[in-house]
């Protein structure tokens, strides 16, 4: 309620609630400011004289963000038995498959995309038009009369049109990765969920690399890697942390402001 006329926020019309429910976010945001910009200022003081603390190596299902992964699945079937035979159904081959095959196996993951798109559009069109029409023989009377009552050109229209329209879309994008993953997961078809995170910290800075996604067993090579076009669902991330990234990100207060300004 508001203070001197107790007025109940059911009260107000829907204009009027959301103009107070916005102005209660906003005060709220502009009150966590100090918060933040303590937060943020006594990570930055806590890592002064020193490079970036590197985060320790965990088990990526126990992390908070984690969520298994659920897709529509076949029915499980059991491979038949063959007496006396040396050949085990589902087997790559007749000695140990040194690939990754279950979960906590390791397989390196290759990430290469390079994308060139490039579109030029350009479309004219001219059109004129040019219309007379006159009487300048009307039953034998001719001359003078026939112009002096209809006109030699009664009729005259003319018209003019001209449009013209260009596009130009130019688009660069190249990214190499390649970094090792952990099987979290087997999927009851047999395929994997793979995730893989790496840390690399150049004097103040510090990259981190991640990339998950599912893969089928029959898609690592025999030398243990995955290249990302063979990533279902892939999610590939490449930033970080540090000096440089602090320079490049807007200051709290401008993102708030960015966000609630109307103008």
């Amino acid at each position: 309620m508001f203070a001197g006329n107790h007025t109940e926020l059911t009260d107000l019309n829907f204009p009027m609630r959301h103009a107070f429910r916005h102005s209660v976010r906003t005060l709220g945001l502009l009150g966590l400011l100090p918060t933040l910009s303590a937060c943020n200022s006594l990570a930055q003081m806590s890592e002064i004289g020193r490079p970036p603390r590197m985060t320790s190596i965990t088990d990526p299902t126990l992390a908070n963000s984690y969520r298994p992964v659920t897709m529509p699945m076949p029915p499980l079937q059991p491979p038949p038995d063959e007496a006396a035979s040396l050949w085990r159904s589902g087997s790559k081959a007749f000695f140990k498959d040194q690939r990754a095959s279950q979960v906590g196996d390791l397989v390196t993951i290759i990430v290469d995309i390079t994308d060139n798109a490039a579109f030029n559009n350009g479309t004219t069109a001219d059109r004129t038009a040019d219309e007379k029409f006159g009487i300048p023989n009307l039953f034998g009377i001719k001359g003078k009369v026939i112009s002096a009552i209809t006109g030699a050109n009664s009729l005259s229209t003319a018209s003019s049109s001209d449009s013209g329209a260009t596009g130009k879309i130019a688009r660069n994008e190249t990214v190499t990765l390649r970094l090792a993953g952990t099987i979290t997961q087997v999927l009851p078809n047999g395929n994997f969920v793979v995730m893989g995170k790496q840390e690399v910290r150049v004097n103040s800075e510090l990259r981190e690399l991640g990339v998950s996604g599912i893969v089928r067993p029959q898609d690592i090579t025999a030398d243990n890697t995955v290249t990302h076009d063979r990533m279902a669902e892939a999610r590939i991330s490449y930033g970080g942390r540090g000096t440089l990234t602090q320079l490049q990100t807007p200051r709290y207060g401008q993102q708030v402001m960015d966000a609630i300004l109307p103008f």
